[in-house]
């Protein structure tokens, strides 16, 4: 039996509307009209009007299913009997046809999890965005937890992203995938992972000078980041507005010996640092003795003359001086 292919949504079609408050006068005026009209059937034994006005009184609730409000940055996805009716989109209190039902997946889900959601500064439960028939069209703020991730050196670390975010099209949202918040939320992992292994942690001293890393190029790092995420989402219709990293450090268990690493080479480039400049502070003494003629120095005196300079200018303690009052021979 051939199995049939699976339907993806591309387009996002506005839904017919109308004005909710002249649709909601309209019904409220004929549900009166009828209780009065069944009155006065009854008291002038009208049979036909009679029926007529039972009929309407008991369907004329129907239209109110159609009355619909919305608040800024929210919409309704409808579908009626099972297909795709339109969105509704922007505040209003709106009349539409009343056997329209909005949808959304992902209001039956629980939150998400290892994830935060913001609005604003003010950090909200996934159920709050959505767990209703509503979507939200407001930028929202997705916090994973923090991952553990091997680089491009096999060295575990430790890294967080945070992810700026919003629905752009909301049929995508729905018919595409079953819960648009989780969904971001494992592609965002997803990519994260895809991305850390490329490259380093930092720069290694044998390494080439151009090389990026994760702590030296994070900008580049993030805004690769934004592409993969967005290419991974675009099915979903959402939009990634900006990607950053959070979090970036070595894991407990190298970290340690990494900080050694670390405060090894700078006690080396400091040390490198110190040297050069003492040869050239000794270099610059023995060139001006000479060239004064302060004093007469032959190889061996060099020698020795330079190796105490040298002493006292790379020593890291305080020189103790020495009174010579005899002859070096």
């Amino acid at each position: 039996m051939d199995q049939k292919e699976r339907i993806l949504i591309t387009e996002e079609v506005q839904a017919p509307e109308r004005s909710g408050m002249v649709a909601l006068i309209l019904t409220t005026a004929l549900y009166l009209g009828s209780i009065g009209l069944l009155v006065v059937s009854i008291m002038e034994l009208w049979v036909l009007w009679i029926i007529v006005s039972s009929i309407y009184i008991l369907l004329g609730w129907i239209p109110y299913c159609g009355l619909k409000i919305l608040r800024p940055n929210e919409a309704f996805v409808l579908t009626l009997f099972g297909k795709h009716y339109g969105t509704l989109r922007g505040p209003g209190f709106f009349f539409v046809n009343p056997f329209t039902s909005a949808i959304n997946p992902a209001g039956n889900k629980e939150d998400i999890s290892g994830a935060e959601i913001v609005v604003g500064e003010t950090k909200v439960s996934a159920k709050d965005i959505f767990g209703n028939k509503r979507i939200s069209l407001k930028t929202l703020t997705l916090n994973n937890e923090k991952q553990k991730i091997n680089d491009k050196l096999g060295n575990p670390i430790e890294i967080g992203i945070v992810v700026i975010w919003r629905v752009v099209n909301t049929a995508r949202a729905v018919f595409n995938v079953d819960n648009y918040g989780e969904f971001l939320s494992i592609q965002c992992d997803s990519a994260l992972r895809n991305t850390v292994r490329l490259y380093p942690y930092d720069v290694s001293d044998d390494g080439n000078a151009g090389e990026k890393s994760l702590r030296g190029s994070s900008l580049e790092i993030a805004e690769r980041l934004r592409e993969e995420i967005q290419e991974k989402v675009e099915v979903a219709g959402l939009e990634i507005m900006e990607a950053k990293i959070t979090t970036l450090a070595y894991a407990p268990e190298i970290a340690a010996a990494m900080l050694q690493r670390q405060q090894a080479s700078a006690v080396i480039d400091a040390k490198q640092l110190i040297v050069e400049a003492a040869v050239g502070m000794v270099e610059s003494a023995l060139h001006q003795l000479s060239e004064r003629e302060v004093v007469h120095l032959d190889e061996e005196r060099k020698a020795a003359m330079v190796s105490n300079l040298l002493v006292v200018l790379c020593g890291s303690r305080d020189a103790q001086p020495v009174v010579n009052s005899g002859s070096l021979y």
